[in-house]
């Protein structure tokens, strides 16, 4: 039986995209309003959105910076002067390599704001209407994506790394509590954030990545179709995640090290 109710139809749904300007969350946006999905796209840079809208009839762009707090809640109480919303995705994120001995305080911070205290920012402000919204018969999803940077510590990884292995956490921490009051909940563990800093050769099949968004994108469409928690991950992944998981995590931080040298 599926954790979550699955969501195999998306036409007339309301889907907000959090973080969707480029990557998975624009092919995420591409493959939902062409599933009928009533897509609303968020990021900081209004002109993407605007190109996107202009491409995709009845899309609806709204530009949001994640770590204005109040921007936020205007946002959500914008959205729901239009009706519920049926998913929430948050997929917005900052990436940049870090090691120890270049430490950067604040790079490390605005990690954090982006990828962990935004994704708090939402949840905080669509939790009660996501929650209302399943009391009256509704049946409303919440969805995070994350990379595998936060399965494991890795090399160059001191910025990132940390805040995605929160957002996993959050995610986990979440099902416990929402799902039982008819909220689904889903994470997305993939590859992007991690590969461009170091796949820097081909990887292997066994590695738990995809090589384009479009694919991250279809294989969570997917998962929610299927009703399950983890979006696309990998079946040797999936095997593994709890517990003992990290096995597939070392087995990862060390082929990263000797790609380097180390």
């Amino acid at each position: 039986m599926p954790l979550n109710t699955p969501i195999a139809r998306w036409y007339g749904l309301r889907v907000w995209l959090v973080g969707a300007s480029a990557g998975i969350g624009l092919a995420l946006a591409e493959q939902l309003h062409a599933a009928g999905a009533r897509v609303i796209v968020s990021a900081r840079r209004q002109e993407a959105l605007d190109s996107f809208a202009e491409q995709h009839p009845g899309c609806l762009p709204l530009p949001l910076d994640v770590t204005d707090r109040d921007a936020v809640v205007s946002a959500v109480h914008q959205l729901l002067e239009d009706g519920p919303l049926d998913l929430v995705c948050y997929c917005a994120g900052e990436r940049q390599t870090m090691r120890a001995d270049d430490l950067d305080l604040n790079s490390l911070l605005q990690h954090r704001e982006v990828n962990l205290t935004g994704a708090l920012h939402v949840i905080a402000a669509v939790t009660p209407h996501l929650l209302a919204a399943a009391r009256g018969g509704r049946q409303p999803h919440l969805s995070l994506v994350a990379s595998v940077a936060g399965l494991r510590g890795l090399p160059g990884n001191l910025a990132y790394g940390p805040s995605q292995a929160a957002l996993i956490n959050l995610a986990e921490t979440l099902q416990l509590e929402l799902v039982p009051q008819g909220v689904g909940i889903s994470l997305a563990v993939v590859k992007p954030g991690l590969s461009e800093a170091f796949f820097t050769e081909p990887h292997p099949a066994s590695l738990p990545v995809w090589p384009q968004p479009e694919q991250a994108a279809s294989a969570m469409l997917k998962g929610w179709a299927r009703g399950h928690f983890l979006l696309g991950v990998p079946w040797r992944s999936r095997l593994s995640w709890r517990p003992g998981y990290k096995s597939t995590a070392s087995g990862l931080v060390a082929w990263v090290r000797r790609l380097q040298g180390n």
